[in-house]
């Protein structure tokens, strides 16, 4: 069959990639010229911020306003600041203060500093109700459980994102935060009726909406309730139906990675190309590992299918215009370069101290392991930039007495992160509190369990400006 150069180009305007390394490979050169939406940026693409500022002005000399994206969220999930935490608290942090004008100025703030960068469009904010604490994969990375609270802070961080010039994107829709299971590994369940996603999951995204957000993530979750049985990001009773005719969104729809299992793990990643667009997706986020010949084994797909009849011809086109449209707004819009050193205000004013302080003397620091979650990856958190000798511990192989032991005489302060969702960790921290209850516990997580101490520190995240905001409150405490 002869190739279709036209046809080629709408499809490679429907792909969001990611590429194998700090520098752009040739392939990722060409395929931009050749029409290539743009580029997804992770941590195996960024070693420091006057690299990466390189890097993004070769991508954009490579093409005509490509997009250039990531996943900056502030707080746990950071790219920009993944050596040592990010310089921004995070949704939790910022819902627990629950001041939208703070919000609005710590996202003007990080979307001014992505400009700066060369980033065009941020996958965030998230704007999931999070109603299920023990989450795995929202957590801190929502404004909070209240479906109210969850709007007014996504309608100033998507105000505040795009006054930088940088395009929004507001996540998961139709809502995450009522599942259990994490979508990167299985398709989890949300068990909501159409009333239900109305009053609780689809304010935010009204909201978001209302504010203009350029670009709206789809999550790959199923609603029984609905009579679905497959992701929604390939349900067009949700994306076209529900996204676009009902709540009127004429942004760009953007896929989440379809190399996560929730939507691939079934049928393989080109397959779910093909069907998010013909869902009404138009920009298909394609995840972090899909380089060179994946990617063109995709982009045939996709134009195979619109030749067999499989997907409609106009709806391909129909999606590279959204994203043309999309590329158009961050090249016209005025770019922002004043970035605000809020962040570490925003955490102190999150962080929250439940009972009171003991004088700490010569305390010793125990930091319990914790795996991140999968969307965060691998950034250092913790108090031990402000305390070097902190003690790293996994929980399931460290007797409470062994710490005890070595706290003879001295304080002792615990750092966990989502204690609630490790039991592991609980028992630990429960049998430290029950020999000394004069023990501080540091929640760099939700904080849904209370231990046994005297006093805990929560600080609503583990980025690094809300480390320093809890190693602030204990050093006042120091004898």
């Amino acid at each position: 069959m002869s190739t279709d150069p036209t046809l080629e180009r709408l499809a490679n305007a429907t792909l969001l990639v990611p590429f194998e390394s700090d520098h752009a490979p040739r392939w990722l050169r060409e395929g931009l010229a050749n029409g290539l939406a743009g580029v997804c940026l992770f941590h195996n693409n960024i070693s420091s911020l006057s690299q990466v500022t390189e890097l993004n002005a070769q991508l954009a000399e490579a093409a005509d306003a490509p997009l250039v994206a990531l996943d900056e969220e502030g707080g746990d999930v950071t790219r920009i600041g993944q050596q040592a935490g990010s310089n921004y608290p995070g949704n939790a942090a910022l819902g627990t203060v629950d001041d939208p004008e703070l919000t609005r100025t710590v996202h003007r703030s990080l979307g001014a500093e992505l400009r700066g960068l060369g980033f065009t469009l941020n996958l965030a904010p998230t704007v999931d109700v999070n109603t299920v604490a023990d989450n795995p994969t929202i957590g801190t990375r929502a404004f909070g459980a209240d479906a109210e609270l969850v709007a007014r802070h996504t309608r100033a961080a998507v105000t505040g994102l795009q006054e930088s010039g940088v395009a929004g994107c507001a996540k998961h829709f139709p809502g995450h935060g009522a599942t259990r299971q994490d979508s990167h590994t299985t398709l989890p369940t949300v068990e909501a009726d159409r009333d239900l996603l109305l009053q609780r999951e689809l304010v935010p995204f009204r909201a978001a909406i209302d504010a203009g957000v350029r670009a709206i993530l789809t999550a790959h979750i199923t609603l029984p309730a609905l009579g679905l049985s497959s992701p929604a990001t390939l349900a067009p009773e949700l994306v076209t139906e529900l996204l676009r005719r009902e709540l009127g969104f004429d942004g760009a729809v953007v896929s989440d990675a379809l190399d996560m299992h929730g939507v691939s793990g079934d049928i393989g990643i080109a397959q779910a190309a093909v069907r998010a667009l013909g869902a009404g997706c138009d920009l298909l986020c394609l995840g972090r590992f899909v380089y060179g010949d994946q990617v063109a084994g995709i982009r045939s797909a996709i134009t195979d299918a619109v030749r067999s009849g499989e997907l409609d011809g106009e709806r391909l086109e129909e999606a590279a215009e959204r994203t043309t449209q999309l590329r158009s707004w961050t090249r016209e819009k005025p770019a922002s370069l004043e970035v605000e050193a809020v962040g570490l205000n925003g955490a102190r004013r999150a962080a929250r101290i439940d009972g009171e302080l003991p004088h700490l003397d010569d305390p010793l620091i125990v930091q319990v392991d914790t795996p991140p979650l999968v969307a965060a990856g691998d950034v250092p958190w913790g108090l031990s930039p402000w305390f070097p000798g902190t003690e790293y511990v996994d929980a399931e192989r460290t007797t409470p007495e062994e710490i005890l032991g070595r706290a003879n005489g001295r304080g002792l302060v615990v750092v966990v992160r989502d204690a609630h969702r490790h039991p592991a960790t609980r028992t630990f921290v429960t049998g430290l509190c029950r020999q000394r209850p004069d023990t501080v516990a540091v929640e760099m997580g939700l904080p849904v369990w209370r231990p046994d101490s005297r006093a805990r520190i929560s600080t609503y995240g583990a980025a690094w400006v809300n480390a320093q905001s809890a190693a602030e409150l204990l050093t006042s405490a120091l004898s």
